[in-house]
């Protein structure tokens, strides 16, 4: 839109199969006109933050199934000047003790503030900033082996917070973009990858926690694609190079990048890894 300028801010979270590394090779891939922005699988929005920078007037929606990840955007958005002197605050008293003390919290039990800061917390001292939940919902990522980790960049969080507030935010399953998404806009879907087994990988994380997305899930979600396809909007779904996604996209057009990706659960190298980029 005429007369208003861009944003600014970048990721503040880390994030398991995070397209920050890759927004060099996407961008070719994104229209360079739309009505409005959707990211179903919002994760760290690296690329509503990435179309912050380049797209005036961005209107954008972040749909995610984390309820603390939502729940964090809007604190960010909504309440910066409290949350910022409580992630000070955990910045100063990390450790261990401090470390478990904080992961054994119930989320349900804090108030919203106080449930971002310690969701900050944690993606920033956890091991490799995984979000994984157990089969009773509570968050099970030991420690990492950081000396001084930091918790936070003020300036980049207000710039982010900024940025949010040009955003709707919205917690639910990521067909909830059927009922928004219209003719002219852009939906960009980053699934937790499609793997041929069902075991953990370091990049097929799900946002909701989940080590598995399966092949039903995809199925899904290849359906809410047509639908959005049909009315119109530009698509965009990255995953992975397996046999079942570029059968299961058989009708779109389907092209390989590359990332440097963590591909077992031991942390211990990243490697390159070719992914699909899916686009209507």
């Amino acid at each position: 839109m005429p007369g208003i300028p861009p944003i600014g801010g970048a990721p503040f979270l880390k994030w398991a199969g995070g397209k920050g590394q890759l927004l060099g090779q996407l961008d070719p891939y994104f229209p360079k006109k739309f009505n409005r922005y959707f990211e179903p699988f919002a994760g760290s929005a690296a690329v509503f933050f990435h179309l912050g920078k380049i797209v005036s007037g961005l209107k954008a929606t972040l749909i995610d199934s984390n309820e603390e990840l939502i729940n964090c955007f809007t604190v960010v958005r909504d309440n910066f000047e409290e949350l910022v002197p409580k992630l000070r605050s955990f910045q100063e008293q990390h450790g261990k003790t401090f470390y478990y003390k904080m992961r054994g919290e119930v989320p349900s039990a804090l108030g919203a503030v106080q449930r971002a800061a310690r969701f900050i917390y944690l993606n920033k001292t956890c091991y490799n900033g995984l979000y994984r939940v157990n089969r009773k919902g509570v968050f099970n990522v030991p420690i990492g082996s950081y000396s001084k980790p930091k918790i936070f960049d003020e300036d980049n969080l207000r710039a982010a917070s900024i940025a949010l507030e040009k955003a709707k935010l919205i917690h639910g399953h990521f067909s909830a973009v059927l009922k928004q998404a219209s003719d002219g806009d852009f939906v960009y879907f980053d699934p937790p990858y499609y793997t041929e087994t069902n075991g953990f990988t370091g990049y097929a994380v799900s946002a909701s926690g989940n080590a598995t997305f399966g092949a039903f899930d995809h199925r899904m979600l290849l359906n809410c694609v047509e639908k959005l396809n049909d009315r119109g909007c530009t698509v965009v779904i990255s995953n992975s190079n397996t046999k079942f996604i570029r059968d299961l996209y058989e009708n779109f057009k389907r092209d390989k990048v590359t990332a440097r990706r963590f591909i077992n659960c031991n942390g211990s190298g990243r490697q390159l890894v070719n992914e699909l980029v899916i686009t209507n």
